[in-house]
């Protein structure tokens, strides 16, 4: 008997699963899965994938603990914000089983090293929030024949597949030859997430990481689990095989290396945002210098272009630099300005324009161009502000 006594009591509760057995574990302590993201989804993958003994697991984050990761990332801390992703998943498995081998990959990947990464490793789990990744995952996984199970959580919703399994398997561009345009993408960040949903949807994950690695029979290839946190509904529908035309994974190819998935897909892998930069210094302010002019109670008018959902929560004109009767503030979000700029008071001083991180703001200040009304947006948007003059405004 090749485990023993302290493996055999610590898994014993799987080990007497139908089907399972001693043979089962064997092969979770020989295998190998690499986790690509360590937030909502990567969390509770990694924690339940090490609980279960899996021999050798790797982490790939870029990114920093942030308080507002806690509702849903929760092999995350308090006392951990700062604290790289990648470090502090690490350390939580580690605690949690110590007899297992944790690889720690703090960097964002990308077509120069994802297929470094992935190689060595048996089965890979998307773990990510952002199109762009997904597609680079699902390339480099066909090009080196490694199973991809990916999941996905938003708002109130989840799914879940396994991608490029057995002959047949579909990949992600045979479900999706063409990516999203990029006005569609959506993220947690930008449109909430049910902290639960990536945890019911990343427990699923490791359970299918378990059955494909123990068993040997995924419970989706060729079929997504979706799931409903609103209604509480799951349902499973069924997906196509293997597309003959796909761009990689079809009978003639075109696709045969890594590409430059940022240019596909029009957006960033970064899910933090990419700063844009569509304005002239004329038409651009700085928080100090707003700063200046709220204290100095110059007459400006504030256009908050956020949605309404970031504003319920936390309107500027809360701030403390508002209470003068010289600044006004009106809140049109960016998907409605167009058609609303009639509304916007042009007899309360110059116009401002705020989003949360200084870009939809810049795209505002184009829009009321070619409705001739000139304004500036706020460089770095509320959290420049929140973070060089008023901490008590909220980053979120």
């Amino acid at each position: 008997m090749s485990l023993c006594k302290e493996e055999i009591e610590r898994y014993c509760r799987q080990l007497i699963l139908p089907g399972f057995g001693i043979q089962g574990q064997e092969r979770i302590r020989k295998a190998s899965v690499l986790i690509v993201g360590a937030g909502g989804l990567g969390c509770p993958v990694g924690l339940y994938l090490a609980a279960a003994g899996i021999g050798r697991l790797g982490i790939v984050d870029y990114d920093t603990v942030e308080v507002s990761n806690l509702h849903r990332q929760v092999a995350h801390a308090e006392k951990r914000t700062g604290m790289t992703k990648v470090d502090s998943l690490a350390d939580t498995l580690s605690s949690l089983n110590s007899g297992i081998c944790i690889e720690r990959h703090n960097l964002l990947i990308s077509s120069g090293n994802a297929l470094d990464l992935i190689a060595s490793y048996q089965i890979i789990v998307d773990a990510t929030d952002n199109v762009t990744t997904r597609y680079l995952l699902n390339d480099a996984c066909v090009l080196l024949k490694k199973v991809l199970v990916s999941g996905a959580a938003l708002r109130w919703d989840g799914q879940l597949t396994t991608l490029n399994y057995g002959i047949d398997g579909p990949c992600y561009r045979c479900l999706h030859p063409e990516p999203p345009a990029s006005a569609l993408l959506q993220s947690c960040d930008m449109n909430g997430v049910a902290g639960p949903v990536p945890g019911i949807i990343g427990c699923m994950q490791a359970l299918e990481v378990l059955r494909l690695v123990a068993l040997e029979k995924p419970n989706y290839s060729k079929r997504m689990v979706l799931f409903s946190g609103e209604t509480g509904a799951m349902r499973v529908v069924s997906l196509r095989s293997r597309r003959p035309g796909c761009a990689i994974c079809g009978e003639n190819p075109t696709i045969t290396q890594l590409i430059d998935y940022v240019q596909f897909c029009g957006a960033s892998a970064d899910d933090k945002g990419a700063t844009l930069d569509l304005l002239t210094p004329e038409e651009r302010i700085d928080v100090v210098e707003m700063d200046r002019l709220l204290e100095e109670k110059v007459p400006i008018h504030i256009l908050d272009v956020r949605s309404r959902e970031y504003t319920a929560v936390y309107p500027f004109q809360s701030t403390a630099a508002c209470s003068s009767q010289a600044t006004t503030v009106t809140a049109i979000p960016i998907d409605e300005l167009e058609q609303k700029c009639s509304e916007i008071p042009l007899d309360c001083g110059p116009v401002i324009c705020i989003c949360r991180r200084g870009n939809d703001s810049q795209l505002a200040v184009q829009i009321l161009k070619r409705h001739h009304i000139t304004s500036r947006d706020l460089i770095g948007g509320i959290h420049e502000y929140s973070r060089t003059i008023d901490p008590t405004v909220p980053i979120f």
